[in-house]
């Protein structure tokens, strides 16, 4: 099962690549018959990983080599849904996955992504890159993206860090409502996210995943449309400024105008 989900992943990255081609080039028929392939395989990686998380431990500690770091942070990130901070990255992958994740290589990470691009541009399905602050365009300390989400998911506003916290906990809580025994990592991870939710739960005893949830989502309503406005106007100063390098890492070498001039 961790291989079907490992070629589940690669065909979503390809796929997200496409959609994006698509779209660029105004090529609406095809952007829409890709979108839905695209729905379908995420919709598969989500049973794959379902299958995965109702194996015994022990089972799934013979399942073979585990995945390398990056296919981890990638699996971590994409369960998340928004840019994320190393330590929560690897309190998603203790959750739920098997094996440890060294936060000193994290730290080294998204350096060794953008030296592979530099190298070999758009030679990967995918990169680990940074989020992207709004006001200057720069990498936001200490946040990995994943480089075929849209740029308005990978800027980061002054609303967005509670979006994203939103987002990412909503994620987690509907991954967690399709598993028939989450254990208890999974459940301390998502007491973190509702410990912080108005209303989401009285205790982490008393917490459900679908209370968590639509706790998490009323507030989201408040924040959303705000943020995105931000996140797109930053998005669009980004694809007119900043070259390919720049876009997934960060401009360090120069102020970006607000106004793009």
């Amino acid at each position: 099962m961790t291989s079907s989900a490992e070629a589940l992943e690669r065909r979503i990255d390809e796929l997200r690549a496409a959609v994006r081609k698509a779209v660029t080039a105004g090529e609406r028929e095809r952007a829409k018959v890709l979108r839905g392939e695209l729905r379908k395989a995420e919709r598969q990686w989500e049973e794959a990983l379902d299958e995965l998380a109702e194996q015994p431990v022990a089972v799934r500690r013979q399942t073979g080599p585990l995945l390398p770091l990056r296919e981890q942070v990638h699996q971590a990130l994409n369960l998340l849904g928004a840019p994320a901070a190393p330590k929560l990255i690897i309190a998603v992958h203790e959750a739920f996955h098997v094996g440890e994740m060294i936060p000193a290589r994290l730290t080294s990470l998204r350096r060794d992504e953008e030296r592979s691009f530099r190298s070999a541009p758009h030679s990967r399905p995918y990169y680990l890159c940074a989020a992207l602050t709004a006001d200057l365009l720069a990498p936001a300390r200490g946040l990995l993206a994943v480089s075929t989400w849209p740029m308005a998911t990978r800027v980061i506003g002054p609303l967005s860090p509670r979006v994203d916290f939103l987002t990412s906990a909503i994620r987690l809580a509907e991954h967690l409502d399709r598993i028939p025994d989450p254990g208890p990592q999974a459940r301390r991870l998502l007491w973190r996210f509702a410990a912080n939710i108005p209303g989401a739960a009285a205790s982490a005893d008393a917490m459900t995943a679908a209370a968590v949830a639509e706790a998490a989502e009323a507030e989201l309503e408040i924040h959303r449309d705000t943020d995105r406005s931000h996140r797109e106007a930053a998005a669009k100063r980004a694809r007119e400024q900043l070259d390919d390098v720049e876009q997934l890492f960060g401009s360090r070498l120069r102020s970006i105008s607000a106004t793009g001039s």
